[in-house]
């Protein structure tokens, strides 16, 4: 009898223990679940936190860019405008095939990190087509010449930031030291009167990019 009570004890208590067991197992488990949640939920969050910064940056629609050549910017990669933005200016140019002359003209003067390190600029930036409007022997002095080169690509860079508003009726100073004027409205802005915003309101790490489809010459 008495070794039967002590049975059926010992039976109670095994079945008082197993659902504890359970329960500390299935405790257990939620926490390494709610771990995994949670830090599936903070992956989660992840995207959404980088969601809300290019929402941040989509909210600013008014600064995107604009114009006829932006359609041929690459949409990811260096050279697209997400890319060419956590570059500097001279950086992000060299990533853009349109832009190939520019650099090996800004490298043939030497201002690559003048440009890089300079801050809050604006770069009126010529394509390829542009520097291809100049009669061959013309441009390849001017490329030989040092001296004028830095006076023709630095009268492109302003020393501040500009937004298309600052375009409509506008006249700058030029790291050159003379000015340039701009006018136009919406989408279609002229530098100097000759040439035209083709991809406007570029963004970079240091600067606001214009790319035109003609060459600026500083007066003589």
């Amino acid at each position: 009898m008495t070794t039967r009570i002590r049975r059926t004890a010992a039976t109670l208590a095994a079945a008082a223990v197993l659902p504890l067991a359970l329960s500390a197992c299935s405790d257990s488990g939620s926490d390494s679940a709610g771990s995994d949640g949670s830090s599936s939920k903070a992956s989660a969050s992840a995207p959404a936190a980088d969601g809300s910064v290019s929402g941040s940056d989509g909210t600013a629609t008014a600064d995107e860019p604009f114009g006829p050549a932006c359609s041929s910017v690459p949409t990811s990669g260096a050279g697209s405008f997400d890319g060419m933005a956590q570059d500097p200016v001279a950086t992000a140019a060299s990533n853009n095939p349109a832009l190939s002359t520019l650099v090996a003209a800004v490298k043939k003067a030497g201002l690559v990190d003048t440009l890089n390190n300079a801050q809050n600029i604006t770069v009126f930036a010529p394509t390829n087509d542009a520097f291809a409007k100049i009669p061959k022997a013309t441009l390849d002095k001017v490329l030989n010449d040092k001296a004028q080169l830095t006076k023709i690509l630095t009268y492109h860079v302003v020393g501040r930031q500009l937004t298309p508003k600052d375009l409509e009726n506008g006249s700058f100073d030029t790291l050159e030291k003379s000015k340039l004027t701009t006018s136009g409205s919406g989408e279609s802005y002229t530098v100097n009167d000759s040439a035209k915003v083709v991809c406007g309101n570029v963004k970079t790490a240091n600067a606001t990019v214009y790319i035109i489809d003609t060459v600026l010459m500083p007066s003589a």
